[in-house]
């Protein structure tokens, strides 16, 4: 029986006082072994493996689709023109190349820290804790920005159906107009009570709202495409490539959920089997549904035209009607679309917190499982209320930006992991494999650098800071509380 609390034997120990030196425990790795016998296990009680390929399918397409094309849509239009959709085609492409390393990774690694622990097992301690922060980044900061775009469609539902808007200082962050947007702090509240209830209960819901989304979007094409002028399309990349990579890192965010369902890795019937074909599967629906929506808004919209209003869609369907209805009905559906991509969201934040915890490196509180639903309630309860604040205080931009850097970061370790792992483990069982290894992997990584290379000085600026402080608190507290550190004499 594996002794799970046992700290192991690192390279570079010294033979003298039996302690690895500094550099050896800043690279101490977590075998893969180790990492699957402790898996569910968390502080009095373990996750439940209640998870099927449907279910996590419906994961992934919910923490992914909606985003880029019912919140970010707006804005990046005008940075790209009609090129918005090669944008998205290049963002696709660059989360494709990155899909393909999760899908092996999952497969052969099904826990819950997702590239956390991808890079925990092959390229030690420091670069996982540098990744585990980018995804605290990726999905904590994410779930704040979906949510403040889901406050912009309520207000077009309420407008649309009583003719009445919350008030702008209740519905917007500060620099937006407003005060506090409470329709933001309201849906994270939401998710959080189904995440309460446990991964099951959450996932039924999830699959009823990611039913409603699809609908809306193929409802939208099919009234969309009557106001559709080719003459929109005729100066089809006016701001260049720059323009079209620029969009394309914006809208990256609309991709960051796919990796969602290798967060459930612990809470899946058979893991290795149905985690790669979820992740492949739903990154295929998401990327059709993306350009296909994108092709037709720019067609019936003149991108000149295009604001930077997150309720894009309903808009563009009240303009091609004329009548409000439409537009109201599609609001609907992207409220509850949008609902969808923040339970799921917060879902992988909670089990990304549950993994580091597990190993040590942030506090014990995040890796308590509730023996009643099988959920990390406290962990819950803190994610939620942390993200719920957020969302109601700093605006949609500036929270999309720095998503999509912390997640293109982390999605470029998960290319160089998945190369290491063949190296360290060649004979080691996997469900999947990257094809043309390391070819693939090291275009998946070419990519994240290369988008990441087209944010602002500002979004660095941020990720810089963010990283900054992960490492304080990694050299305050996660470095000597970690399981694998030598122990205490």
């Amino acid at each position: 029986m594996l002794d799970q609390g046992a700290p192991l034997q690192n390279p570079g120990q010294t033979a003298a006082s039996g302690s690895p030196g500094i550099g050896a425990r800043l690279m101490r790795r977590k075998p893969v072994e180790r990492l699957v016998a402790e898996g569910g296990q968390g502080e009095g009680g373990s996750l439940r493996r209640t998870l099927g390929l449907w279910q996590l399918t419906m994961i992934s397409i919910g923490a992914t689709l909606g985003t880029g094309i019912f919140v970010v849509l707006g804005e990046a239009v005008p940075k790209a023109g009609p090129a918005v959709t090669l944008s998205f085609v290049i963002a696709g492409l660059t989360a494709l190349f990155s899909a393909l390393s999760y899908a092996e990774l999952a497969g052969s690694i099904p826990v819950s820290g997702s590239s956390y622990s991808y890079a925990y097992a092959t390229m030690g301690e420091l670069i996982a804790w540098i990744c585990g922060w980018c995804l605290v980044l990726e999905y904590g900061v994410s779930v704040a920005a979906v949510a403040v775009g889901w406050g912009e469609y309520l207000n077009e539902l309420l407008d649309g159906t009583i003719g009445v808007t919350i008030p702008a200082a209740l519905s917007a962050p500060p620099g937006d107009g407003g005060v506090f947007n409470l329709p933001a702090l309201i849906v994270v509240l939401l998710a959080m009570a189904f995440l309460l209830g446990g991964a099951r209960e959450s996932a039924r819901a999830n699959t009823v709202m990611v039913i409603v989304k699809i609908a809306a979007l193929v409802m939208f094409c099919a009234i969309g495409v009557q106001g559709f002028r080719s003459g929109n399309y005729e100066n089809f990349m006016p701001l260049g490539m720059a323009g079209v990579s620029a969009a394309g890192a914006t809208l990256f965010f609309s991709y960051i959920g796919f990796d969602a369902a290798s967060t459930a890795g612990e809470e899946a019937k058979n893991a290795q089997r149905d985690l790669p074909r979820a992740i492949m599967l739903s990154l295929v629906v998401v990327t059709a549904l993306y350009v296909l929506v994108a092709a037709v808004a720019v067609g019936a919209k003149p991108w000149e035209n295009f604001t930077d209003s997150e309720a894009a869609l309903a808009q563009i369907m009240r303009e091609v009607t004329g009548q409000t209805f439409w537009g109201t009905l599609l609001a609907f559906c992207a409220v509850i679309a949008i609902a969808s991509v923040v339970l799921t969201v917060l879902y992988g934040q909670t089990r990304i917190l549950f993994a580091m915890s597990r190993d040590g490196l942030v506090p014990k509180v995040f890796a308590r499982v509730h023996p009643k639903t099988g959920a990390p309630r406290a962990n819950t309860l803190i994610v939620s209320l942390f993200c719920g604040v957020l969302a109601a205080a700093i605006p949609l931009g500036q929270l999309a930006d720095a998503t999509s850097i912390g997640t293109l970061f982390a999605f470029a370790l998960v290319n160089v992991a998945v190369v290491v792992l063949r190296r360290t483990k060649p004979d080691m069982p996997r469900t999947f494999r990257v094809p043309l290894s390391p070819v693939l992997p090291a275009l998946g990584f070419a990519f994240c650098i290369w988008m990441m290379g087209s944010l602002s000085t500002v979004t660095w600026v941020v990720f810089g800071v963010w990283m900054a402080a992960g490492l304080v608190f990694y050299f305050v507290y996660g470095f000597r509380r970690s399981r694998l550190a030598p122990s205490e004499k």
